[in-house]
């Protein structure tokens, strides 16, 4: 009986939670269902321990905390968003006049590892883009998909919540909404121009159903929004096919990194990543150790 009215309690303060990430803080989406997964976590860890999520102390967060922290892929970076979506459980709490302090805060936040990402060869970008066969409204929609993340830099989630309405083929521009609800418009390249052209023409319209009308650009066979899982899928199996190691993100990072390879300056590639801080954008900077190689024997003297 104890533990389901703590399950109750719990799950009323954490619904009223999301209310305030939503409503108050105006959170995207994404960040309002990490935050309560996280949470929901948490709570089920103080019901087994029998008590109110609400009334954990910060030793005992201390100890949920090394438990994730024995997780497999569980890392420094997750433990961070952890601690992030706590501090604001507690935060708000705190507001809500439940109880007088935040134990949050006491906890240390790691230091992200900024590791460099991993970057594709313009010639593996090219292979791998080719060997999307674009004889079906699945595959049109594929390479205009996958061209325009890599002629733009779009995160996944901002690719998958493209509208109709995102893209300018005239203007060869892209309306992006990222992370903070930011705006940004992205030129087009003119690959991402010809494939997103003829996926409007010949390949949307035929993955349109009648009963679900949306606005969304990519759809799935079903007539509804390409989903981030089905996104993944798709770029999993094209890898497999041309044996090329690489994730979605990838072809994020090989924008980025082609650009500044190819002249441009941080801050303009900053402007284009959607990034708020241009120390995010100089993990781009790093250059190849072969390209060291062939730096040092071509300019220095004894090279």
């Amino acid at each position: 009986m104890r533990e389901s009215t703590l399950a109750t309690q719990s799950t009323d303060t954490l619904e009223r939670f999301e209310d305030y990430l939503t409503v108050e803080l105006r959170l995207s989406r994404q960040t309002v269902d990490t935050y309560m997964r996280e949470c929901r976590m948490l709570s089920r860890f103080s019901d087994s321990h029998d008590c109110h999520v609400a009334d954990l102390d910060a030793d005992t967060i201390v100890t949920y905390l090394l438990e994730r922290r024995g997780e497999d892929g569980v890392d420094q970076r997750t433990v961070a968003k952890i601690i992030s979506a706590i501090r604001a459980l507690y935060h708000f709490l705190v507001i809500d006049d439940y109880r007088p302090d935040n134990p949050a805060l006491l906890l240390e936040v790691p230091r992200a590892e900024h590791r460099v990402p991993g970057v594709l060869r313009v010639e593996e970008i090219d292979t791998l883009l080719a060997s999307i066969e674009t004889d079906t409204p699945r595959g049109m929609r594929d390479r205009a998909l996958f061209e325009l993340i890599y002629s733009c830099g779009l995160r996944i989630s901002e690719a998958v919540e493209l509208r109709l309405q995102s893209i300018h083929l005239r203007e060869g521009l892209v309306r992006v909404r990222g992370k903070g609800d930011r705006e940004r418009l992205v030129p087009l390249g003119e690959e991402a121009v010809y494939r997103l052209s003829e996926y409007l023409e010949k390949g949307r319209p035929q993955l349109i159903r009648a009963k679900k009308r949306t606005d969304r650009l990519f759809l799935n066979n079903r007539g509804e929004g390409l989903s981030r899982k089905g996104m993944w899928k798709r770029f999993r199996e094209l890898v497999g096919k041309t044996g090329i190691d690489a994730k979605v993100h990838t072809l994020r990072h090989s924008f980025a990194t082609h650009l500044l390879e190819g002249g441009a300056d941080l801050r303009s590639v900053q402007e284009l990543l959607g990034h708020q801080d241009i120390s995010t954008t100089q993990i781009y900077t790093h250059v190849d150790r072969d390209d060291l190689a062939d730096y040092h024997r071509v300019h220095h003297p004894r090279g």
